[in-house]
């Protein structure tokens, strides 16, 4: 019987690669890339200074450490203990304060609702069983006025092509297995699972990867990657 919104053979996928995770060139190169991409989205709309930020399945920690080198007030949770590790070791390096907690979501929202300025889940929709259940906490975290900021990837035949043929199997950019592709999420599917946990979504905006120049960028092609920032009006 499960007893809390994760699939126990993602979170062993992961942690076996924990100790690659500040590798820039490991399988977690693409999280070094487009990190700048959206931490600065982030911070140019949430102003990220003197902020309280929770990021949701924080992994490593590299959004994380991004956010609090913004001033933020940062908690990062994760269930995976090994990854945590990687995250709390990482800061001896970099000097930064994150506050790193195994917990689920759902029962940090139980404890510390309206808790927190902003709330980022970035990546993480596409590994879990009910990604609406996260969704729901991530709304009950946030304090009212507050954002929650959301990445996944869009389910369709060229977001299959691309994120799990392309990157997987041709260019060789992932692990192969790194993504179910029924998991994935359209934006429609995410935001009407925002407006039923009362939060209001602002802007939808899309992520592409050139594999020509290898670089990433924020547009509006929203067919693979995809972010989605909200708020919570009351």
């Amino acid at each position: 019987m499960q007893t809390r919104n994760a699939d126990e053979k993602e979170l062993a996928k992961f942690s076996e690669l924990a100790h690659r995770w500040w590798d820039p060139r490991s399988e977690f190169r693409p999280l070094h890339e487009i990190n700048p991409l959206r931490l600065g989205w982030i911070d140019d709309n949430a102003s990220l200074a003197g902020k309280r930020v929770l990021d949701v399945g924080c992994g490593g920690g590299i959004l994380a450490e991004g956010m609090a080198s913004r001033g933020a007030e940062v908690t990062g949770i994760d269930l995976s203990d090994r990854a945590l590790g990687v995250a709390k070791l990482h800061l001896y390096e970099s000097g930064l304060s994150v506050d790193y907690r195994c917990i689920a979501v759902e029962q940090l929202a139980g404890e510390a609702p309206a808790t927190f300025d902003v709330v980022t889940c970035m990546e993480m929709l596409e590994h879990v069983p009910d990604p609406a259940s996260v969704i729901t906490a991530c709304a009950r975290l946030v304090k009212p006025g507050g954002q929650v900021f959301l990445s996944t990837l869009n389910r369709n035949p060229k977001s299959y092509a691309l994120a799990v043929i392309g990157a997987e199997y041709v260019l060789n950019m992932l692990p192969r297995g790194t993504h179910d592709y029924e998991k994935f999420l359209k934006p429609s599917e995410v935001a009407a699972a925002c407006r039923d946990a009362g939060l209001t979504p602002l802007e939808l905006i899309g992520m592409a990867y050139n594999p020509l120049t290898q670089v990433y960028s924020l547009g509006s092609d929203t067919d693979v990657n995809y972010l989605m920032r909200t708020v919570r009006f009351a």
